[in-house]
């Protein structure tokens, strides 16, 4: 595979990995339109206005299209509630992103759609936005993308996975990537995918307020059923349960946040029963962390970056 990053070709078990939404999040019929473009311009504060998840997802529910661009990095949430709630995306400088990057997006999907008139696109509105649904739904949910990772390492038979991010509170704060893949992976497996630490603010019993956490906990926080996570169960046993190899593989949730056990799970497991999670925003191989993302996976660990 080439990269973008300054490598002319990246190990077999390099993987693109992107964000991914809840299904839950996902509308079920096309509402109806009152407007063209949704009032929330990327970069514009003074449309930044929305303080809760049932008015920002109405915005886009309204309207035929979304303006979105690339971020700190190319993958942005926003790019999936667009989709998620009926809604185009006019994805600023998309034939810009790098081919690995944002792999799973229906990119060409809309290279179609911008290849028209948009009278015609919205004469023929529905048809194009229930494709957009349906793509949505088979390959952008937080399960799709949990499957994902399973085939890719040839592990689609995994019944029990540990979900480890670093110890520090930083570690365990909001971060898309983990937190998304993370959600996949426990409506997958329930309780028998464990997430240590656990990462409270996607859990129903989250004790403080959802909305002072990064992006207001918009579409991602307070999903999960507090009950699959065994905290006192499981907590203390996790070395004896790496040494004992209970887990079929173990993911590190971001690489960038910590690696904890990660001496006595490459005792216990090898290399290809790991999964490394790079979340970083945009990826320069002139730098340290970068060379050993390379290095890990050479090594043969299976390491999934988002801005390949």
């Amino acid at each position: 595979m080439s990269c973008h990053c300054g490598f002319k070709t990246a190990p077999n078990n390099i993987y693109p990995i992107s964000f991914s939404i809840p299904k839950c999040k996902i509308i079920n019929f096309i509402p109806h339109k009152t407007r063209m473009n949704a009032p929330m311009i990327p970069g514009k504060k003074n449309t930044y206005i929305y303080d809760n998840e049932t008015d920002y997802y109405n915005q886009y529910k309204e309207s035929y299209f979304g303006i979105t661009c690339k971020k700190s990095g190319w993958d942005c949430l926003r790019h999936y509630e667009i989709l998620a709630n009926g809604c185009i995306p006019i994805f600023l400088d998309l034939n810009k992103c790098p081919t690995h990057t944002m792999y799973h997006f229906p990119k060409k999907i809309l290279y179609e759609i911008y290849s028209l008139p948009k009278t015609e696109v919205i004469l023929n509105y529905d048809y194009h936005v229930n494709n957009l649904l349906e793509y949505t739904r088979k390959y952008l949910t937080t399960e799709a993308m949990a499957n994902y990772i399973l085939h890719s390492i040839n592990k689609k038979d995994a019944k029990k996975i540990l979900f480890l991010s670093g110890l520090t509170e930083y570690a365990i704060s909001p971060d898309y990537l983990r937190c998304l893949t993370l959600h996949g992976f426990k409506e997958i497996l329930l309780d028998n995918c464990h997430d240590y630490p656990k990462i409270t603010h996607l859990y129903n019993d989250y004790k403080k307020d959802y909305t002072k956490i990064y992006g207001k906990g918009i579409t991602y926080s307070g999903l999960l059923d507090s009950n699959i996570h065994r905290n006192n169960n499981l907590d203390k046993q996790i070395p004896n349960d790496i040494i004992n190899h209970n887990y079929d593989i173990i993911i590190y949730g971001s690489i960038h946040r910590g690696k904890p056990f990660f001496d006595l799970v490459n005792k216990y497991y090898k290399p290809n029963e790991i999964v490394i999670l790079c979340c970083a925003d945009s990826r320069d191989c002139s730098d340290e962390c970068d060379h050993s993302e390379i290095n890990l996976a050479k090594s043969g660990y299976n390491v999934f970056i988002r801005e390949l």
